[in-house]
């Protein structure tokens, strides 16, 4: 009896060896991103795409047929691979898409591998081994395996075959195509036709005519009145705006000590004695804090694909710098980064800021990641302020901190805390410290301010640009500490939970705010405080100060279709039906507050806001 050890199946059988193999790493990916892991149906949802391809290589192959399968292999294997790395890194389904911010990716690599299990490596294991295995018997002469096309009487079993294959693709992929949370449709279909499906998918948005979207409309959908007195009108006219975005910075740090340790006592100090949103949202997407610098600047969402800075940068965007600069202000923009870096130079021109310092501005003198630490930033920052401050107009600034950068292993002479043991060589362990670090940074920027005379001339806006610690990257140790924190599970609605501190000397005070607030509504916000109508501009967001009601649609890092409401975050599955309800509490699901309506404007918001950016005129035709 002749049994089909590996070799032999290989050499005899390889579309079954190489669909088998195939089998085993999808497996392995549905284990990592879906919470349901692989079931018998990853069979049908994954193997008929792949047997498509290699039937392709048994009709057409005629020479060399073993190293097209593994080729062939190689690629659905990275494809594999870039879905799992993706998905530890942002929470979403990687497409084709992404290469066109490979450059940014690759930048951040450090960030992305640090995520990674040593077993994912695993799935590469095969194609070394057969790699090695052909190129030895190449030198005796073989490594072409079959080298005929297929026998007569396989002919019908391969056109079958494919046929079957063709078909159960279509069968995952035709009914799927409206599922609105895009982890759900790939889970539908199978991570290998989704990525096919997004090639051929019809990507044309039916925009809305922009003579229909006006301010009216926008706040009819929102459910917002303007009062005939807004509180707090005017109240900081005159005065100089400095917006501080915090890298990673997440709510839960605020007011918290570990072990009797306060891990950030100067941004306490600030929230305790001004004016703070707990209830407040992260608003990003693939471009994370470049995202964040859009969204606070144009009280715009993010476009449905890709980077805003890379969408909408060659758009002549409504904008705060553009707005403050009409009422007499001198506009910049700090990053220790290299201005190229999520192509800022491109959006800054479209946010009409008059000058942007970068990493050429502050040098290679004590850097950390990407560019220079947090105290050379805001020492440099605070020198150019004051020269600003002398030319006899207000400023406006927007400073990006950057040095608590994912993946947060600061230098060991920029600690300034020591973590208690069961937190060192954590993931979460290295967040609180970077965090400490950039809040001891953050207290001496503050203190030069005041000395320079400069704090209490300034309306000053404190908020994170995004989140730093994914649930969906967490190990069992991470959990196990953020649940000690939170006092329950860490999830959905703690990891995008940013603080916004609204301070201004004479106005503002200790108070906490409970509303629904993101980063979208900062721009009307701080026009209300200065006193700015915005009844000609443009805009998403709401004054936080007198808007009770809120609704905050949200991408990329939450499935498409959901949205935070006063008292839950909603997403979306396939729809609404399915969708799951989250209590801002953190206490688990609700009674599902949120509504269907407020589902339906979310979506519609979402179409107004890429309407209307979409067909701006582009500053590069001026």
């Amino acid at each position: 009896m002749t049994f089909l050890t590996p070799k032999r199946l290989l050499s005899t059988r390889p579309i079954l060896f190489f669909s088998l193999i195939m089998l085993l790493k999808s497996y392995l990916a549905w284990m990592v991103i879906f919470d349901n892991g692989p079931s018998w149906t990853t069979i049908l949802k994954e193997i008929p795409f792949v047997l498509v391809v290699y039937c392709l290589i048994e009709w057409f192959a005629s020479k060399r047929k073993l190293v097209y399968y593994l080729i062939a292999n190689l690629l659905m294997t990275l494809i594999l691979f870039a879905v799992i790395m993706y998905y530890k890194y942002y929470g979403v389904i990687v497409t084709y898409l992404a290469l066109e911010q490979v450059n940014q990716v690759t930048a951040v690599k450090n960030s992305v591998f640090s995520l990674m299990d040593p077993y994912y490596l695993l799935i590469f294991i095969d194609i070394i081994v057969m790699g090695i295995m052909l190129f030895r018997s190449k030198g005796k002469g073989g490594g072409n395996g079959n080298n005929k096309g297929p026998r007569k009487e396989n002919k019908r079993l391969i056109v079958a075959l494919f046929s079957i294959s063709i078909a159960l693709c279509l069968f995952n992929i035709l009914p799927n195509r409206a599922s609105m949370n895009e982890i759900v449709k790939a889970e539908q279909m199978g991570i290998l036709n989704y990525e096919a499906y997004m090639i051929f998918s019809n990507k044309d948005i039916d925009f809305v005519d922009p003579n229909h979207i006006t301010q009216e409309k926008i706040d009819t959908v929102k459910k917002v009145e303007q009062p005939a007195a807004p509180q707090l009108w005017k109240t900081a006219t005159g005065k100089n705006v400095i917006i501080l975005q915090m890298e990673s910075f997440q709510n839960f740090l605020v007011n918290l000590k570990i072990d009797g340790q306060e891990i950030t006592p100067n941004i306490n100090k600030l929230v305790n004695e001004n004016y703070y949103f707990k209830h407040f949202y992260q608003q990003v997407g693939q471009g994370n804090t470049s995202d964040a610098e859009f969204v606070v600047n144009t009280s715009f969402y993010i476009p449905p694909r890709g980077a805003a800075t890379m969408i909408y940068a060659d758009k002549e965007l409504p904008s705060l710098p553009k707005m403050l600069k009409e009422n007499g202000y001198d506009t910049a923009t700090f990053h220790t980064n290299v201005v190229e870096f999520w192509n800022r130079g491109e959006l800054y021109k479209a946010l009409g800021f008059d000058r942007y310092y970068d990493a050429k501005f502050f040098g290679t003198e004590d850097t950390v990641f990407f560019g220079a630490s947090d105290e050379q930033l805001y020492k440099k920052t605070a020198e150019e302020l004051d020269r600003m401050s002398q030319n006899g107009k207000p400023f406006y600034s927007h400073v990006i901190s950057m040095t608590a950068h994912h993946p947060f292993t600061i230098p060991a002479d920029k600690y300034k805390m020591t973590l208690p043991e069961r937190y060192e060589n954590t993931f979460v362990g290295d967040y609180i410290r970077a965090q400490n670090y950039a809040d001891y940074a953050l207290g001496e920027f503050i203190a030069d301010l005041k000395a320079r005379g400069i704090w209490d001339d300034s309306l000053v806006l404190l908020y994170g640009d995004h989140l730093g610690l994914p649930v969906y990257s967490l190990d069992k140790d991470d959990k196990e500490l953020m649940a000690e924190i939170y006092g329950h599970e860490y999830g959905y609605t703690d990891m995008i939970n940013i603080p916004l501190v609204v301070a201004s000397t004479g106005v503002t005070e200790g108070k906490v705010f409970d509303q629904l607030g993101g980063q979208v509504d900062i721009l009307p916000t701080i026009a209300n405080m200065l006193g700015i109508s915005l009844d000609n501009h443009i805009h998403f967001g709401q004054d936080l100060l007198n808007q009770s009601y809120n609704v905050l649609p949200q991408r990329y890092y939450l499935p498409s279709g959901s949205f935070l409401s006063s008292k839950e975050l909603f997403m979306s599955g396939s729809g609404f039906e399915d969708g799951k309800h989250y209590s801002l509490a953190g206490n688990g699901d609700t009674e599902q507050e949120a509504t269907e309506d407020e589902y339906q404007r979310a979506l519609e918001l979402l179409n107004l806001s890429d309407s209307y950016v979409s067909q701006l005129p582009s500053w590069k035709t001026k």
